[in-house]
């Protein structure tokens, strides 16, 4: 029983991987061995399966990347009728003399059944195919797809740029934002593939014809001199087995590369192409009732076959007529129930009597809300499939994920009193943005790098102040194309709000998320959740410690060397601020690697000695706070941070100030009005395997 195993690597071998190699070997074998005209046959009617099933394939595919071996199957099948032409002209030419059938029952049917056994008719319709095939469906499919890869390498930034700007929203995970780029690389490797496996189906049209010539050629001259056959017999032989055997192939070729042509020139889709064209073609009746009533007077014109032209009008007549009536059946009753239905509500929102006040009335404010239009409603409302709600709750998750704590959660409600696109965000009840969002069209964001400007109503993007432009849908890949990120009004929306909660990070953090934040840590470590708050420190000092942190852009993820760090340090002192200088020093690997991810050279801005000095008196004068800057001192001081910060954003560096450690906090708090992008950092916080670059001095000329 064991000599009848199979080899472990073969029985590891998975089945489907060994297709493609015996198929190979099969081709190059049908080349070089001689094969009997049955199994010439049975190749030649899996040729012709084969072809019938590409082309169902490529009619019942939604998307072109959907059948994305295409490419392949073209090159495979065009080998294979090269190699089923060179077995069959051996046959042809070795026992063709036999009779019509020397070749094969397939071939013999092609001659005989398909053009009536006339060489002359065969000869015709054989170059007809070749024409159509070579000059009308390959060609013009082998131009669809390299204009179709032309435009989808053109697209291809553009695209990467609105996955990345899904990704930063938190609209979309990693995973997904890595299958939407390998999807888009995927588009334009199978356009470029499809313009180059064309043309090895004009090739083979091409060779269709060199191996009919060939046989007619080969077989009259094997005939004659070799079997004796008059020339007569000869030509009419071995031309009926010469046009059968390129009927056999041509007829395949015409097939896939009508399926090439559907392949590439469908427009992308969630619908195959029969259901396109069913639901596009005749979908209006107003155009089959005006068809109807053409086809129906071309009919009685004398001498026009009328009952031909009278049944058809008579049929699209009636088939305008059911779509107009299937229409009707949707559309009123509906209006009819929407009417009754609003009727009713507006009966049941009859006011009633009024009541006395109560404590009940009193409603608290929601720390974030989000207030909409009437015509952003549906990008909000469950029972019309609101996309909006699904991206705040993505926004929410990886918002968790990468600051450390759960931000409160986002009510929605409709504002009649806003305009119909417009929206409002508000903190505490206070309205911290405003923008519009067209319900519909798409806002192409100007990046800075955009070949030329779109059609549109000009404006900027609420979110960072980028200029922009809404666009119709039917714009969107020119203008992703043209170097544009495309996004559509439930992105801005939610990336807005992103921003928002980004920013105000410190706001929304409040005792009671901190408390949640304290019990979801104590299910890990408890003892050191509880020897900190409140034996150590009150639960406020811990909260505003965690408030100085998000306000300078910190993340809290590593609560574990937060606590520790605080509970190292409470006993020598309860000031917030001092102990948000000694975490900062704790969790400085995190906070230079959240600046310069992946770098061991940090380029910094530094401070000239002397405006060090005079800063430090500064501060020891005014207590710590920098409200002892002398005015001429602070103004200059303004001005040389914001060129230095300019010049460092013009060579596309993060702007960070690296001071000692007493001035920090100072620079910090004076800087971060006029300068939010600027990073201050203290020596004490960058870790001893970086190293430094100091590239500007500010203070240097004074």
């Amino acid at each position: 029983m064991n000599s009848l195993r199979l080899p472990m690597w073969m029985a590891g071998m998975n089945a489907k991987a060994l297709a493609a190699p015996l198929l190979i070997i099969l081709m190059l074998a049908m080349m070089i061995l001689p094969l009997p005209a049955f199994i010439l046959d049975m190749f030649f009617s899996f040729n012709i399966a084969i072809a019938v099933i590409v082309l169902l394939t490529s009619l019942y595919t939604v998307k072109p990347l959907d059948f994305m071996v295409f490419p392949t199957v073209l090159l495979v099948s065009t080998m294979l009728r090269l190699s089923l032409n060179v077995a069959s002209t051996r046959i042809v030419l070795t026992e063709g003399h036999t009779g019509p059938d020397a070749a094969g029952k397939v071939i013999e049917a092609f001659g005989h059944f398909l053009i009536g056994g006339n060489y002359t008719v065969g000869i015709v319709v054989f170059v007809i195919l070749t024409i159509i095939n070579f000059t009308v469906v390959t060609k013009g499919a082998g131009r669809i797809a390299e204009v179709g890869a032309r435009f989808a390498l053109d697209a291809m930034p553009g695209k990467q740029m609105a996955i990345d700007a899904d990704l930063n929203a938190g609209l979309i995970p990693e995973q997904e934002a890595r299958r939407r780029r390998t999807e888009v690389a995927q588009e334009a490797e199978f356009y470029g593939a499809m313009d180059g496996a064309s043309k090895y189906v004009r090739g083979d049209a091409v060779a269709g014809i060199v191996v009919t010539v060939v046989n007619i050629v080969g077989g009259l001259i094997v005939g004659m001199v070799q079997h004796d056959m008059d020339f007569g017999a000869a030509l009419k032989n071995y031309t009926l087995l010469a046009i059968g055997d390129g009927l056999v192939a041509q007829i395949p070729s015409l097939i896939i590369s009508i399926a090439a042509g559907v392949v590439v020139s469908r427009v992308a889709s969630e619908e195959d192409i029969s259901t396109q064209l069913v639901g596009q073609l005749f979908a209006k009746p107003q155009v089959m009732f005006i068809t109807a009533g053409i086809v129906g007077g071309m009919g009685v014109i004398p001498g026009m076959p009328h009952m031909a032209f009278v049944f058809l009008a008579s049929v699209l007549g009636g088939a305008g007529y059911l779509i107009q009536k299937r229409i009707d059946e949707q559309s009123s009753p509906a209006a009819a129930n929407a009417a009754q239905a609003a009727a009713a509500t507006a009966a049941a929102a009859a006011a009633p009597e009024m009541e006395e006040a109560t404590w009940q009335d009193i409603l608290p404010v929601d720390t974030l809300g989000l207030e909409v239009g009437y015509r952003l409603i549906p990008l909000v409302d469950k029972s019309q499939g609101g996309e909006l709600l699904r991206r705040i709750k993505g926004i929410r998750k990886k918002f968790a994920q990468e600051v450390g704590f759960l931000s409160p959660a986002v009510h929605i409600r409709d504002n009649l009193e806003l305009k119909p696109s417009a929206y409002k965000i508000a903190l505490k009840g206070v309205e911290v943005g405003t923008g519009e969002a067209m319900n519909g069209q798409y806002l192409a964001i100007n990046p800075g790098m955009v070949s030329g400007p779109l059609p549109g109503a000009e404006t900027t993007d609420p979110a960072f102040g980028l200029p922009a432009v809404w666009i119709d849908g039917s714009m969107r890949e020119q203008a992703q194309i043209m170097g544009y990120t495309v996004v559509d009004a439930g992105t801005v929306i939610a990336t807005h709000l992103n921003h928002i909660i980004t920013t105000h990070a410190a706001e929304l953090l409040g005792r009671q998320e901190v408390q949640s934040l304290l019990d979801h840590l104590a299910k890990e470590m408890p003892k050191m959740v509880e020897d900190l708050v409140p034996k150590m420190l009150p639960l406020s000092v811990l909260q505003k410690v965690l408030q100085n942190l998000l306000q300078e852009g910190v993340h809290i993820r590593d609560m574990r060397t937060i606590i520790e760090t605080l509970s190292e340090q409470a006993m020598h002192s309860q000031d917030a601020n001092e102990l948000t200088a000694q975490v900062r020093i704790a969790l400085g690997r995190a906070i230079v690697q959240q600046i310069f991810p992946g770098t061991n050279e940090l380029t910094v801005m530094a401070l000239d000695s002397r405006l060090e000095r005079l800063l430090m008196q500064a501060m020891n004068t005014g207590g710590g706070d920098g409200t002892a800057l002398e005015p001429g001192l602070a103004d200059t001081l303004a001005a040389q941070a914001d060129q230095a910060v300019k010049q460092q954003e013009q060579m596309g560096q993060t702007p960070v100030l690296l001071v000692p450690a007493p001035l920090r906090q100072l620079l910090s708090r004076f800087l971060r009005r006029a300068l939010p992008q600027l990073k201050v950092l203290s020596h004490a916080e960058l870790p001893e395997t970086k190293t430094i670059r100091v590239t500007s001095l500010i203070g240097g000329q004074s």
